[in-house]
């Protein structure tokens, strides 16, 4: 599937296009500011855009009030149809946040269940109790996703609000030709509701994806031939950077291998989570990460990994941004791209990865493990390649055996010799192409 040989560039376009904090009920065409992004995602080496919500909403995104309305601070469908245009005729596709699980206050069936209380056709829509109330008041009790009242949570055994979340999937492809969907909070969507969806989708397009947001416990709840394409892999986001904060390369090795190793118990051996260094939710890899020089071998493993790398805008050049400053911080206004060096190293590694079958599809071994290196392989079909990464501020020379004496840096195109041991400079990365 074409999902898994992809590389993700997220965007949330409420913050990136610089829309109010709040729905002021105005409509302005931000959302065609993306257009000034496309350049920059291809060169980044990006092939899929993935926006985080996008329509009518109360604030943030995540309290929807119209699924089929985009949101009046982002502009109108017909923008968003151009944009959607743009990125399709550049070789792009383009995914779309799915918020399923609840919507916002403003949501236009909740609203009429506010005006008509108990004689709303749409009572049924929600979990409600007429006997109770909420800080709100509204005269009734509702179900709110993890305590959060502005987040109503809908009846998804209720076959009226599947089906009207199915209409508006269909909408999305036919307006925009969208290609899959982020499943917000899937941890909480039932695996009947996911099969349900995923016949649907499948009916719609055959190669339509599914990813979905889990963070604990084992992703085969939620992943599998009927369930989600793919999870995020909250368990090694984690592991990627605090490996470097504590200087201790076995968290993430010995997570890999647990996720994706030779063994038979391995939990997630040939599927293709979603793997990330930050996103919307958390702070910015580059102000977790202590030391700033990591960031480059940080993003190395990102790619070489099992799974499907994906790029939080404005992280490729090193933007900062901690969540104690809050959302503002994480999902920042910006006119333009930026640039750096790390956007250049980040570029060549999905150019590596987008030439070698075993860095998209390969199994997974360590080779080499300390406390400040790792080597893993990645291997399928004959092709092997060697993921080495040195994370510490000396060289450092790794002696094993290789199976072979000759190899091509995918990164760098040089020829390497392991002849001699394999020297790693200092913070560096390397994938070597075994030459057979």
């Amino acid at each position: 599937m074409w999902f898994d040989e992809s590389v993700i560039y997220q965007i949330y376009p409420l913050g990136l296009c610089g829309a109010p904090r709040e729905n002021d009920g105005v409509q302005a065409p931000r959302i065609r500011r993306v257009l000034d992004w496309i350049e920059h995602i291809q060169s980044l080496g990006a092939d899929t855009v993935l926006f985080n919500p996008l329509f009518e909403s109360d604030r943030h995104g995540y309290d929807t009030r119209d699924y089929c309305k985009l949101d009046c601070r982002l502009g109108s469908n017909e923008d968003f149809q151009q944009v959607c245009s743009a990125l399709h005729a550049a070789g792009l596709r383009v995914m779309l946040d799915g918020v399923f699980n609840h919507v916002g206050r403003g949501f236009w069936a909740f609203r009429d269940v506010q005006e008509k209380k108990w004689d709303s056709p749409y009572k049924d829509w929600f979990h409600l109790n007429f006997d109770g109330n909420t800080a709100f008041n509204d005269g009734f009790w509702y179900e709110a996703w993890e305590g959060h009242y502005e987040l109503v949570k809908l009846n998804l055994n209720n076959p009226a609000v599947v089906q009207h979340q199915f209409d508006a999937i269909r909408t999305w492809v036919e307006q925009f030709g969208i290609d899959g969907l982020r499943l917000d909070v899937a941890y909480c969507l039932s695996p009947d509701y996911l099969r349900q969806l995923r016949s649907f989708t499948g009916s719609l397009k055959p190669d339509f994806v599914l990813m979905g947001e889990t963070l604990h416990g084992d992703y085969n709840r939620w992943m599998g031939d009927s369930l989600c394409h793919s999870v995020t892999n909250y368990e090694c986001y984690k592991g990627l950077w605090s490996s470097f904060n504590s200087m201790n390369l076995f968290e993430i090795g010995h997570s890999l291998a647990r996720q994706f190793g030779p063994e038979n118990w391995t939990l997630y051996k040939g599927k293709h989570l979603l793997s990330f260094l930050d996103n919307h939710d958390v702070e910015r890899i580059a102000s977790i990460l202590s030391n700033k020089d990591h960031l480059c071998p940080a993003y190395g493993i990102l790619f070489g990994m099992p799974g499907v790398p994906a790029v939080y805008y404005g992280s490729e050049w090193g933007l900062e941004g901690r969540k104690s400053q809050g959302d503002d911080a994480l999902r920042p206004a910006l006119e333009t791209p930026g640039h750096s060096s790390l956007t250049d190293f980040i570029a060549r590694l999905a150019q590596a990865r987008r030439s070698s079958r075993a860095l998209c599809y390969g199994a997974y071994r360590n080779v080499v493990l300390t406390n400040r290196q790792i080597i893993f392989e990645r291997a399928v079909d004959g092709e092997r390649v060697l993921v080495a990464v040195n994370a510490d501020s000396v060289p450092y020379t790794a002696h094993f055996d290789a199976g072979c004496g000759l190899a091509v840096d995918l990164i760098t195109g040089q020829t390497h010799d392991f002849g001699g041991g394999s020297e790693l400079a200092p913070y560096s990365t390397a994938y070597w192409k075994m030459e057979r």
